[in-house]
């Protein structure tokens, strides 16, 4: 029989014996350990430990968890024991700009990112054929002042009757609610079209062009009440030119906002990313 794979992933006060605590307990159940990250912040004294393994077919979490049940007690743990047999399950919204949705259903098409598309929602009907193409259920949900608050109320239906793992904002144009951020903390992953926490706001691309830098970028990162500074997952830069026009940065910020994108989402998908107060341990 096949065996299952899991992951575990785990932070709390560094100590002296985490590490074997942990491992004997699984090595007891005849799990093997596939791969192994760990880290310890120095600044606040946390310990942070990623653990994929494999178990015996038909042993269930239920049974890991209270294996691993004195372990968690003596350290004072939090942690999570995801089954990698069950694929995230992932609600994507977009607004105009399709180019990140694209290369995100791509990714999936091919088998890089092993996750489940459930629904797009946007504010525009401009995906609803990407949507029809890839048989993905559509949601066209406007939003204005006075139905923001409604929108918002779908949105949440939407990820509860699904069971969403994660929404994705694959450059949707619009700002979500402190109450929606809040509630979604850790399960809502952006991509912001610049290098934050540079040229903020409205046409990054043009604000870099005046400024005539050389470096332009994109930042995945999950989506806090604060605007655009959520904790950090993934970043990417490319060097440009003053021989570049403004045209020129949105095509190359393009290629690297889809692919920052996908990679935070992938990261995300296979537990490799751990909160760290405002920051994030991202092992890759």
């Amino acid at each position: 029989m096949e065996p299952q794979s899991f992951v575990l992933t785990l932070s709390c006060e560094d100590r002296p014996g985490i590490v074997a605590s942990v491992t004997t307990e699984l090595a007891a159940r005849d799990a093997n350990i596939a791969e192994s990250n760990q880290f310890w912040d120095r600044q606040t004294g946390q310990f942070f430990m990623r653990l994929a393994f494999n178990a015996a077919m038909g042993t269930s979490r239920e049974v890991l968890e209270l294996a691993l049940k004195p372990s968690v007690a003596r350290f004072g743990m939090k942690t999570q024991l995801v089954n990698q047999a069950s694929r995230p399950r992932i609600v994507v919204m977009v607004s105009k700009f399709d180019h990140v949705l694209l290369h995100l259903l791509y990714q999936i098409k091919v088998g890089w990112l092993d996750a489940e598309v459930v629904g797009i929602v946007s504010n525009h009907e401009d995906a609803r054929s990407i949507a029809e193409a890839e048989n993905i259920p559509f949601h066209y949900w406007p939003v204005s002042r006075d139905t923001k608050a409604e929108q918002e109320a779908l949105v949440m239906d939407l990820v509860q009757r699904e069971n969403i793992d994660l929404v994705v904002l694959a450059r949707y144009m619009q700002v979500l609610s402190d109450k929606l951020s809040t509630r979604l903390f850790g399960q809502i992953i952006n991509i912001h079209h610049s290098f934050l926490p540079s040229f903020k706001g409205a046409k990054p691309y043009h604000q870099a062009h005046d400024r005539g830098v050389k470096l332009i970028g994109a930042t995945a990162h999950y989506v806090t009440p604060a605007l655009d500074e959520g904790p950090i997952i993934e970043q990417e830069t490319a060097r440009v030119s003053h021989s570049m026009s403004a045209e020129d940065l949105v095509a190359a910020g393009r290629d690297i906002e889809a692919r920052v994108l996908a990679r935070a989402v992938k990261l995300h998908c296979e537990n490799r990313v751990m909160l760290n107060g405002h920051k994030t341990v991202v092992f890759g």
